[in-house]
């Protein structure tokens, strides 16, 4: 008896596996691709908001911010001209900040630079402030058909799985390998379809657990799914814990108006209020934290009360728990040392302003707050 002759596995850089590849993805995603707001529009620039949008951030997250920021700023030029507290404002509660500024800095580029028009080339892209290589390769291939790979998380995903990688993606030596992979798949002819495409199939199929392998449009050409290997790659690192920062907030009464002071415009969070505090420091009691920074960092005496609530929010990198107290203003003249700027405000017009999401899950409990901004509370 005879065995039944099988075809080889073909290898990752068959000009043939390649080219089946690029047309299976191109038909499922013409006939999959979920409807979203920046993928009814050619327009360079709502498509370039939106990218920097998804940065890290969930896509139903995004859409609403989306039509509000186009809502608000509908032009490059309106962007440029905007005051950066109001993008801040529009921008609050996204998170990663950076972006906001960058974004701010990049539209003032363009039309200092561009005449007002988004930069066609993918070379002119990566030159704006805040714009990397997968951005700059996203928008000059959607908006503008060039030929420019992307690689993001779900791209790196897909790769990975496709041709059985067992590196680590983190290490700089392999992203580089991965990006290579990538420009070589690109389809030259169709490359923002493409390059959506893999995306798509990063966040809808080929997901980081349990990917759904039959629903996939590439399976057969999956190596990883060969091999049986499909849920362990791509390598992952185990995830270290967040480190903890313990805070004292002061929310700092002078009559019926209280103290907020703007963080500098660099570094995390930059630009955006805050009550006034600072980390705790070694064997520091959390009252002697508030004085010793409302001195500091204001040139002011306070008197700490009460301890109000706890509040507890997680960034990328660390968390922190905010341990908030009610303090009274005694005497000196509120100076900026380590702020930008500074406010007297009515508890009920907090809400004007752009805080960090961990300041503002202490408005709930704010004596004075309106019912709007009780309600997040309840």
């Amino acid at each position: 008896m005879t065995r039944k002759k099988t075809k080889p596995v073909a290898s990752v850089d068959s000009t043939g596996r390649t080219r089946t590849i690029r047309r299976a993805l191109l038909a499922w995603f013409a006939a999959n691709a979920r409807d979203l707001p920046w993928r009814r529009t050619r327009d360079p620039y709502a498509i370039w908001i939106s990218e920097i949008m998804l940065q890290q951030t969930r896509i139903d997250t995004v859409i609403p911010y989306y039509h509000r920021f186009l809502g608000t700023f509908p032009t490059i030029s309106t962007l440029a001209s905007a005051d950066l507290d109001k993008l801040l404002k529009v921008w609050e509660g996204l998170g990663y900040y950076t972006r906001a500024r960058n974004l701010h800095k990049a539209a003032r580029a363009v039309v200092e630079l561009y005449a007002a028009q988004i930069p066609d080339t993918f070379e002119g892209l990566l030159s704006l402030p805040g714009v990397g290589r997968y951005t700059a390769a996203a928008v000059a291939s959607i908006a503008f058909g060039v030929p420019r790979a992307v690689l993001d998380g779900n791209v790196i995903r897909v790769l990975s799985r496709l041709d059985c990688v067992k590196d680590d993606p983190a290490k700089p030596k392999n992203r580089d390998k991965l990006w290579d992979r990538a420009e070589d798949l690109l389809d030259p002819a169709h490359p923002g379809d493409f390059n959506q495409a893999m995306m798509e199939l990063g966040a809808t199929i080929c997901l980081p657990r349990n990917p759904l392998c039959l629903a996939c449009p590439v399976a057969v050409h999956c190596l990883a799914r060969l091999a049986g290997l499909q849920d362990k790659l791509p390598i992952r690192k185990k995830v270290p814990k967040l480190p903890l920062q313990v805070v004292a907030v002061g929310l700092i009464w002078k009559g019926r108006k209280l103290l907020i002071d703007k963080r500098k415009p660099e570094g995390l969070l930059g630009g955006l209020w805050e009550f006034p505090g600072g980390k705790r420091l070694r064997g520091e009691k959390l009252p002697a934290t508030i004085v010793r920074e409302a001195k500091e960092e204001l040139d002011i005496v306070i008197t700490p009360g009460p301890q109000l609530c706890v509040v507890e929010h997680a960034y990328s990198h660390f968390r922190v728990r905010l341990h908030v107290f009610d303090c009274h203003f005694v005497s000196g003249r509120v100076r900026c040392r380590g702020c930008d700027d500074f406010r007297w405000v009515r508890p009920q017009d907090l809400d004007r302003y752009a805080f960090p999401a961990a300041n503002r899950k202490i408005f709930p409990f704010i004596p004075g707050a309106d019912s709007a901004t009780k309600s997040e509370r309840d």
